[in-house]
């Protein structure tokens, strides 16, 4: 319902109520915490050595800090500035935190965060969690949004220049991402991090399942937020309206669903909600599941045993996808229907595989030829 949670001034003092008006940033309140935090690395880098500093290993973390330190005195002010007088209307009041970019922010750093504990019981350490999230995250959105281009081209480029598409194209600050094409983007990312990191792509992939859901589940809370991925009429008591300024009365009455005088669109489905919420119940689904799989590859496909199904039913209480391919189903049901078909043939792939669960990490190369020997000596 609110795109723009709130707005972070650049180039003046924050209003902290009762603290009255604070420096930000310049010489401010993100300095101070920013020469903190520089103090409080410095301790514990010391500890570690024995207050031995290696200037070789030292320098790029201080020239870093140094290089962050300057942005915040220097560049934020200049930057806040210029969006005061160059910047759209959204930027002059300051850097905008939209609620969906945070949402997938704080859905992000929960999923990968309880990731890295499952990857810890399974012998893997913490950077290959994080290093992973990298090749997630950025396929992913890069997927999410191909895909939405290729559904929604006429939305998206109708009426624009030629010489602002490649801008349109990329401008997510009012939402603009499809799910599945996030995860197929993602999924991209991730067998080509397995391959490069000699990782078994099933031993992984359910340690990381739970936590796509957690994500998923934030991510549905920034749809609300924004006022994407609407439902249909209801008169339900937890129905919901939006507002005259939100996306989804915009979109209402592009469709011609709402007059464009009505002060708020009708009470809908909280379709958002009901999807965070299933994200949320898979996650604790499979992160239950997680301590009694058998062999590799067991908790993905439970995942894709419920999603597909869940999905589908949500998309009946959507009210802002058409049907496809001459059928009443949207796109999201067509690919839920292929997932749940493909699901099939994976669970009977599993259920002849030995019911063992092998190392995430493959063996290395060496050790095979190794073990070879011992065996025939």
């Amino acid at each position: 319902m609110r795109q723009v949670l709130f707005q972070i001034p650049l180039d003046r003092p924050w209003n902290l109520g009762p603290f009255g008006q604070v420096p930000g940033f310049g010489f401010g309140l993100v300095l101070f915490v920013w020469v903190v935090f520089g103090i409080v690395y410095l301790i514990s880098r010391g500890r570690e050595t024995g207050w031995k500093f290696n200037i070789s290993q030292e320098l790029s973390p201080s020239v870093y800090w140094l290089v962050i330190a300057g942005m915040i005195v220097f560049g934020a002010p200049y930057l806040g500035a210029y969006l005061r007088e160059h910047g759209s209307p959204n930027f002059r009041e300051g850097l905008p935190v939209f609620g969906y970019g945070l949402m997938l922010f704080i859905g992000f750093s929960a999923a990968v965060s309880l990731a890295t504990i499952r990857a810890e019981h399974e012998g893997l350490p913490n950077d290959v969690i994080w290093d992973l999230a990298v090749w997630l995250f950025i396929p992913g959105i890069v997927g999410a949004r191909l895909y939405y281009l290729v559904q929604y081209y006429d939305r998206v480029f109708t009426g624009v220049p030629s010489s602002e598409w490649v801008m349109a194209a990329v401008n997510l600050s009012q939402g603009g991402i499809v799910l599945y094409g996030g995860l197929i983007g993602g999924a991209l990312g991730y067998f080509a991090f397995c391959f490069v990191r000699q990782i078994r792509p099933l031993a992984l992939a359910d340690i990381i399942v739970p936590s796509v859901f957690v994500g998923i589940g934030f991510g549905r809370i920034g749809c609300f937020l924004n006022g994407c991925c609407y439902g249909a009429a209801s008169s339900l008591p937890w129905a919901v309206r939006f507002p005259r300024d939100s996306a989804t009365f915009g979109s209402m009455v592009e469709k011609g669903l709402v007059d464009i005088n009505a002060a708020c669109t009708p009470s809908l489905h909280p379709t958002q909600i009901y999807s965070s919420i299933d994200g949320f119940i898979i996650a604790g689904i499979t992160a239950w599941y997680f301590g009694h799989r058998r062999r590799n590859g067991e908790v993905l496909a439970v995942a894709l045993m419920i999603y597909p199904v869940t999905r589908f039913c949500m998309e009946l209480l959507r009210a802002d996808e058409v049907g496809q391919l001459k059928t009443s189903l949207t796109t999201a049901q067509l690919v839920s229907i292929g997932l749940f078909v493909i699901n099939l043939a994976f669970m009977a792939y599993l259920s002849r595989r030995p019911a063992v669960r092998e190392p995430v990490v493959l063996p290395v190369e060496g050790t095979k030829r190794l073990a070879s020997v011992g065996q025939h000596s």
